[in-house]
């Protein structure tokens, strides 16, 4: 079958199930969503989330958040996660390209992400998608 990306449409007791497995691959710091907080996700107008399937089952996620300002519309992917069961099969690109493309159709003319250093396959990936690192400073404010 391979590897196939869709958008999230509905919340069902399969895509609960996945994040329980796929967060904690992701973030150790915060818990997976529960069932209301990815209703909220996928209902949003500001964000997109792409679900990637191996041979029918979840195996990763991608969220797009899209937000128009007074420059244009800015895309940014977030929250990339791969089921370790599942890296090496192109589920990461797959997601990404998927990402891209609905930015594109969009208004984007960018997309911009942030990894981690220490996920060296992930950085790996995106500079060969073709990716650039920016010169850019990066703050965060914690509230």
């Amino acid at each position: 079958m391979g590897v196939t990306v869709d958008v999230c449409a509905q919340v069902d007791d399969e895509l609960v199930a996945a994040f329980q497995v796929l967060i904690p691959q992701l973030s150790s710091s915060n818990p997976p969503p529960g069932r209301d907080a990815l209703e909220a996700l996928v209902s949003s107008e500001a964000s997109t989330l792409f679900v990637a399937r191996l041979d029918g089952s979840i195996v990763g996620s991608l969220t797009l958040a899209m937000f128009r300002i007074p420059t244009g519309v800015r895309a940014w992917i977030e929250d990339v996660v791969v089921d370790e069961s599942a890296r090496g099969h192109g589920v990461g690109e797959a997601l990404n390209r998927a990402a891209l493309e609905h930015a594109r159709r969009n208004g984007a003319i960018t997309v911009d992400l942030t990894s981690r250093p220490s996920r060296e396959a992930a950085n790996r990936l995106y500079q060969r998608m073709g990716f650039v690192k920016r010169e850019s400073n990066l703050y965060r404010y914690e509230l």
